[in-house]
């Protein structure tokens, strides 16, 4: 009997690291607001709570607490980041809903342990709760699911906290950006993908075999399910020319040099590319960081005076960066870009692979993008 095709792309990498995945703050947050606001309008707490994630995944979480009251509901669930090193893996996320006056819509704040917005350049304006629009519209459509299945309004105000989620922040980025009070509820997918360093590294060696093996010529080095989406999407790429390359640009482009393809783009958030074109080809928080200095030079490249280049040096994050300037003009994004594309040539040293690179921001869409350059 002859063995199955090879099969590429995100999921096929995770299943050949060996590595469970578990389930982000968002995730967690919107199984217990599920919870807590089916126990509202029905009296009793669903246990396991089922929820559906963005891909269609329906996970269940069992309630590790429960509180019904006079108006409001709490539900509890322990976050389980699966093989992921993660510092939020075993905390105890809660969410507390309370019934609003008709018309109130969803009002989200932030209990203790969640962070609150103090500075600008985030998705999220200046005094909001840490409570990311992905986890945010989860919560929403749940609570609207609930509402119609169990007669409600769906008009209600969800307050999320953390156990010990203001000592556990600090071993985040989060003081520095200015997220004071403690952690975000965070997650784009709802799926916490586990990274080990040395078994994504050889999932992505993986990928680019399999892929070669099925012709492809041009591939896609993604760093998340985000930027996978907008490459899709640009070249109608299929699933087994997709590397989740994740943090490791520099195991996808030594690979490739060893291992050429006739074209391969680099599509990532903004901030980490720019980590790129910095030189830095391990793009993790924890392992490199956004250079504003840097971006204040290729600001002054674009054009930028010495006012937007002191901004842009003083801005709390690469979008706050990119934000100050597009609204004068200076194309950073595609600065960006192109200098990471010309990062991405040095490593593979004259290998005939013909490199792209494309910036994205947080929901998806191009803030910046090169012409294609080969050796």
């Amino acid at each position: 009997m002859s063995e199955p095709a090879p099969v590429g792309g995100r999921s096929a990498q995770l299943k050949h690291t060996g590595l469970r995945p578990g389930w982000t703050t968002g995730a967690c947050a919107t199984a217990a607001t599920t919870a807590a606001y089916t126990a509202l309008l029905t009296g009793d707490f669903p246990d396991p709570v089922t929820i559906t994630l963005p891909k269609g995944q329906t996970p269940a979480f069992a309630l590790a607490a429960e509180e019904l009251g006079h108006g409001s509901a709490t539900a509890a669930v322990v976050k389980d980041a699966g093989d992921d090193p993660d510092v939020t893996h075993g905390a105890l996320i809660r969410s507390t809903v309370r019934v609003l006056p008709a018309g109130s819509g969803v009002v989200f704040r932030a209990g203790p342990g969640v962070g609150t917005v103090t500075r600008p350049g985030l998705p999220l304006g200046v005094g909001e709760p840490a409570i990311n629009p992905v986890p945010r519209q989860m919560m929403r459509d749940h609570v609207a699911e609930v509402a119609a299945r169990h007669g409600g309004a769906g008009d209600v105000e969800i307050t999320v906290s953390v156990d010990h989620g203001e000592e556990i922040a600090r071993s985040t980025w989060n003081p520095r950006l200015g997220i004071l009070g403690g952690l975000s509820v965070l997650g784009t997918t709802g799926v916490v993908v586990p990274y080990s360093c040395s078994a994504w590294i050889d999932s992505i060696r993986r990928g680019v075999d399999v892929a070669r093996a099925a012709g492809r010529t041009h591939l896609a080095g993604c760093t998340g399910s985000t930027s996978e989406r907008t490459a899709v999407a640009l070249y109608g790429l299929p699933e087994d020319a997709l590397l989740d390359m994740g943090d490791f640009a520099g195991a996808v482009l030594k690979y490739v040099r060893r291992h050429p393809v006739e074209r391969l783009t680099v599509c990532g958030g903004f901030a980490k590319l720019s980590k790129l074109a910095a030189g830095h080809m391990d793009l993790h928080s924890a392992r490199s960081q956004v250079d504003k200095g840097f971006l204040a030079d290729l600001a002054r490249r674009g054009g930028a005076d010495e006012e937007l280049a002191a901004e842009v040096a003083a801005a709390n994050t690469g979008l706050a960066a990119l934000q100050s300037c597009a609204a004068r003009g200076v194309p950073l994004g595609d600065l960006v870009a192109a200098t990471a594309r010309d990062q991405a040539l040095e490593v593979l040293r004259g290998a005939p692979v013909t490199v792209d690179v494309v910036c994205v921001d947080r929901a998806g869409t191009v803030v910046g993008r090169s012409t294609p350059k080969g050796p």
